[in-house]
Order: structure tokens, then C-alpha cells, then sequence
């Protein structure tokens, strides 16, 4: 999948489209989903180019991996879900249910959470 320059990630990071930032630094960007599925729904996004969690692994260079995984954790403790818990989520192609092609994670959060796939 080439990286598609136009999805609305890639308008957040450049400030084409607003978002209700929770923490930024120059590697990551967090902001809150604006389709919450928890009390607390997070999305954080690397600011480089990558589509996927395959992509980011296997191109990222070892500042931005060091940096995006430091800006989850901190994102975490800012949040106050260290101690009770969240969960973490990287949806990857059709099938996996990725509906923005840039990589995220997404950090669900403040409530005891149901089964992880419901059917």
C-alpha cells in the first residue's frame, strides 16, 4: 500500500484539519477520536509517513521507534491509565479493520472494557 499523502492523518500533522490535541512532540502526535468506542479513546500517530505497523517497523529509523513507543507510554501515564489498565490497538489492511492508511495505535481507556472482538 502506497502512503496516500492526502488522508486526514497526514491533514492533522500539517494543521490542515484541527484535532483535540493531548500531547505532541517531534516524532508523535495524540489527540482524542472523535468516534470515541471508550471512555477514553486516543489516537497516536507518528509524524512520518508509514501506513502501516509493518511499514513503521520495517522503515522508521530507530529515533522515531524509540520516540512513538516513549510517546504511547507517556500518553498512558498523562491519561492515568497505568493503574487500571487499557488497552492498546493497531489495526493493519482491509481485514484487520485499518480505516486511515498512516499507523496508529489507539488507547482505550477509563472503563473496564468488553471482550476484544465481539460477535
Amino acid at each position: 500500500m502506497a502512503y496516500d499523502k492526502n488522508n486526514i492523518f497526514a491533514k492533522i500533522i500539517q494543521r490542515e484539519i484541527p484535532c483535540d490535541k493531548v500531547y505532541e512532540d517531534d516524532f508523535s502526535l495524540a489527540f482524542r477520536d472523535i468516534s470515541p468506542k471508550a471512555k477514553i479513546h486516543v489516537l497516536v500517530i507518528p509524524k512520518g509517513m508509514y501506513t502501516g505497523f509493518d511499514d513503521f517497523t520495517d522503515n522508521a529509523s530507530d529515533k522515531e521507534k524509540v520516540g512513538f513507543s516513549t510517546a504511547v507510554s507517556k500518553v498512558i501515564k498523562q491519561l492515568n491509565l497505568s493503574e487500571k489498565g487499557c488497552r492498546l490497538i493497531s489495526n493493519l489492511g482491509n481485514d484487520g479493520g485499518q480505516e486511515v492508511p498512516h499507523y496508529h495505535v489507539h488507547i482505550l481507556g477509563g472503563e473496564t472494557l468488553g471482550a476484544l472482538i465481539g460477535k
